[in-house]
């Protein structure tokens, strides 16, 4: 929340996109193309050793955000109305992996 709230200030966006282009002289241009995260997302996994970047892309945040709150006690209502998702079946689906992580790990230790 830090860094959007930084961002707005420096930006001075009070309507519209809040993501936008940042000119090489930092002067602020009109919001990201829809495949701009996406990519900037397979760009920054590329650099780095934890996969392919074919895997990765923008909605890759959004599962990324769905698990991370369902693993800290995040109930269903309060992802949707993070997520816009319009079902919890679908909070379940992306968090489905994780319990099943948990669970595993936990019979290991006989419980």
């Amino acid at each position: 929340m830090t860094a959007l709230e930084n961002w707005l200030k420096i930006s001075q966006v009070r309507e519209g996109m809040v993501f936008r282009s940042v000119g090489r002289h930092g002067s602020i241009g009109k919001g990201l193309h829809s495949n701009s995260v996406g990519k900037l997302i397979k760009r920054l996994v590329k650099r780095t050793t934890i996969g392919s970047p074919e895997l990765y892309g923008g909605h890759s945040l959004r599962a990324g955000f769905v698990t991370e709150a369902s693993a800290n006690g995040a109930t269903d209502l309060q992802i949707m109305k993070q997520t816009g998702h319009t079902s919890a079946e679908m909070v379940h689906r992306y968090a489905r992996a994780d319990q099943e992580d948990k669970q595993t790990a936990m019979s290991k230790l006989g419980l």
